[in-house]
């Protein structure tokens, strides 16, 4: 049970098409990988000067991989079942790949792009006779698509989807795939074999983890030696098939406990085959597992799944807030994946879930600063409300004065904007004084993590309304999905103000001369407008001076974390969003919601309802600078939430929110647009951040 068998292929010199240097030298690292340092079974390695093929029905194979000769290993090898479920059929590719009439291709060395449907090879064919192995999990390693000379050749593969099959790509459709001279190698292959050897925290055990670093290493590997971009790609069929765990002796109690997961939904959704299948493989790395074999039993009989049990923990928890739940699991060695959940659960509101796993991460890593900021978060969400104050019998241990909270309520709409929850809320703020009766709100933002750019439900929604292409040319930026980190921060309650844009344009001149009448819209409490991005960090140099604590533009991720407020949906409001509650273009609409009004103007500060940080106006009014470049995607972007300003197109800088004449779709959280940093428009504006002293 558990076996893993391979077919490794690599291919220089080619008949018809300009030859490759490391594909052949790709495919053997692959091989020599399989079979002696994962131990798999059986493995096939086809390239010139090989070793013959042994076979067990019939004479040994010549390994040159040529039309003939693979088309008739993959006929004939595969015409009966060899291996079962919970087994795994690996089939690594090295080489030249076109798309052709809708269908992709891999050419043998023999290959002529001219006739490409009689002596190439469709990769759905191979997947079609992989899949007759009788192994239920199939993985393709297709490192094909190369250039020399920065030549691309042919149109990119990995359009076509291939059905039950985990399917990488070295690269997008859209990219090549690059040789590196200085390392001999293919740079998704390197990539590959330092990811598949990997040990300890980090390891690439999973379907997922595997996926994520290829597309985080890659695109570093390749800028790093060519100044190029390539960024695998993969199609994980179906997507259960991502917690599927690869490398059984590097797998860790959270990677069996997600696969678990994996097959009980699979239960309850009614799929006993799928179920069956996730359940075999829990057995391949958890042998004799009491859940697997239960599970199997009840598939077998038919029978649904119970309920978890609830049950109180056992003495020696960590804390008494955890009775009533379900006890966890020794606390694994990966703490990562821990970390995961518990930044899952909380971002998705399981907060007594989150608090039980932050816990555990305390038990693993004592001290995590990330651990200790997530509880104190979790704390107050809980709370609603302010924390108690100090009895005043009693006299306080602490010399500093907690900060002064607001309250404020929260809403929540479904998806035809209607409002379906309301909670109250309260945030941690401080208010400084700009003279002339003038004062700036700031909300303390705590530190923590969250899932920045747009999710696949997103995702989906959006190509649903603009259709694919749209979506690939006007919100593929806001990709991939990462996670950040970030450190507590103040931000601005509002956006600046005409009234306090007026205050500070008054204060001695740092750099530039300011206008202290610059907006379109006049109004003291509406937001200042027609301020361009030299504009703002002047405001903010002024008010450095002024307060005595460093104010700036807030980075890219430190505004959508801060807009998101541990939402996940496309608005912090939900799934859509209503002229009830922001400032935009009511003539069109996102997702189900309604159409509303078209205002066509800016509106005061805070008239709408506010997010669970209490924020006002991230939505819609104006546009809000950042300190960021331009990058068009997330590849490589920093993690700790600081500004990314180095790369990417640094003639614009990033605006985000939205604005009075924003189409909704463009309001979102996820959202990105550039501008010009001299350009000054009636719809753009911005928001100040500092970390001041004491208070966070």
């Amino acid at each position: 049970m558990g076996r893993n068998w391979a077919i490794t292929i690599g291919i220089n010199d080619y008949y018809n098409l300009q030859p490759l240097r490391y594909a052949v030298r790709d495919g053997a690292a692959m091989g020599d990988l399989f079979r002696q340092e994962l131990g798999f079974e059986q493995v096939y390695h086809f390239a010139v000067g090989a070793p013959p093929i042994p076979q067990d029905y019939g004479p040994p194979i010549d390994p040159a991989p040529t039309y003939t000769t693979l088309r008739r290993f993959l006929r004939t090898r595969f015409d009966q079942p060899f291996l079962q479920d919970g087994d795994n059929l690996w089939f690594f590719f090295a080489g030249h790949g076109l798309r052709h009439e809708n269908r992709d291709y891999l050419l043998p060395m023999d290959g002529d792009r001219a006739d490409l449907e009689n002596s190439a090879i469709p990769l759905h064919y191979i997947t079609e006779r992989l899949r007759q192995s009788g192994a239920d999990n199939i993985i393709l390693l297709i490192d094909a698509c190369r250039t020399l000379a920065g030549q691309r050749d042919g149109l990119g593969i990995g359009q076509e989807r291939q059905q039950g099959v985990i399917t990488l790509f070295s690269c997008s459709p859209a990219e090549s795939a690059y040789e590196i001279a200085e390392l001999q190698q293919g740079a998704f292959t390197h990539v590959l074999l330092e990811g598949l050897r990997r040990q300890g925290e980090g390891n690439c055990a999973t379907v997922e983890r595997l996926y994520q670093q290829l597309r985080y290493d890659v695109p570093q590997l390749t800028q790093r030696y060519r100044q190029v971009s390539q960024t695998p790609y993969g199609m994980i069929e179906p997507p259960t098939k991502n917690q599927l765990i690869l490398l059984p002796r590097q797998a860790t109690l959270a990677d069996i406990d997600a696969l678990k997961k994996v097959a009980l939904t699979a239960e309850v959704q009614r799929q006993p085959d799928q179920a069956r299948q996730y359940w075999v493989r829990v057995l391949a790395v958890s042998p004799a597992d009491p859940e697997a074999i239960a599970g199997i039993e009840r598939l077998s009989r038919g029978e649904r799944p119970p309920p978890p049990p609830r049950s109180s923990p056992s003495p020696g928890t960590a804390r008494d807030a955890t009775a009533g739940t379900t006890p966890l699991p020794p606390i694994p060695a990966d703490v990562l994946a821990l970390k995961t959940d518990a930044q899952t659960a909380e971002l998705e509101g399981h907060l007594d879930l989150a608090e039980q796993l932050w816990i555990r991460v305390l038990a693993a890593s004592p001290a995590d600063a990330n651990a200790v900021a997530a509880l104190k978060r979790i704390a107050v969400k809980q709370a609603n409300a302010p924390a108690p104050g100090p009895d005043p019998g009693q006299p306080s241990t602490d010399s500093r004065q907690s900060p002064p909270h607001v309250n404020f309520e929260v809403v929540t709409v479904n998806p035809q904007g209607q409002i379906i929850d309301r909670q109250q809320a309260s945030a941690p703020y401080q208010i400084a004084d700009l003279g002339q009766g003038v004062t700036l709100d700031m909300v303390l933002i705590p530190a923590g993590s969250f899932m920045m750019g747009q999710t696949e439900a997103e995702k989906a929604e959006l190509i649903r309304q603009v259709g694919e292409e749209d979506h690939k040319n006007y919100f593929a930026d806001e990709q991939p999905r990462h996670s950040v980190t970030l450190a507590a921060f103040a931000l601005g309650k509002y956006p600046v103000t005409q009234a306090q844009w007026r205050v500070v344009a008054a204060l001695p001149k740092v750099k530039l001369d300011l206008n202290p009448d610059p907006s379109k819209f006049k109004g003291d409490n509406r937001p200042v407008e027609q301020v361009n991005w030299h504009d703002a960090m002047e405001f903010c140099d002024r008010l450095s001076q002024k307060l005595g604590q460093p104010y700036t533009l807030p980075s890219e991720a430190q505004w959508e974390y801060a807009c998101r407020a541990g939402t996940t949906t496309p608005f912090h409001f939900g799934e859509t969003l209503t002229t009830d509650l922001a400032n935009y273009d009511g003539n069109y609409t996102f997702a189900s919601g309604p159409k509303g009004v078209y205002r066509e103007e800016t509106t005061e500060v805070g008239s709408f309802s506010p997010n669970g940080f209490g924020l006002y106006d991230m939505h819609g009014n104006v546009w809000e600078w950042c300190l960021d470049h331009f990058h068009d995607n997330y590849k490589g972007a920093p993690a700790d939430g600081t500004a990314w300003v180095t790369g990417g197109d640094s003639q614009f800088r990033l605006v985000r929110g939205g604005s009075w004449c924003s189409d909704p779709v463009n309001c979102r959280s996820a959202y990105r647009n550039r501008s010009l940093p001299d350009n000054r428009y009636g719809s753009v504006g911005f928001r100040v951040v500092c970390a001041p002293p004491g208070l966070l």
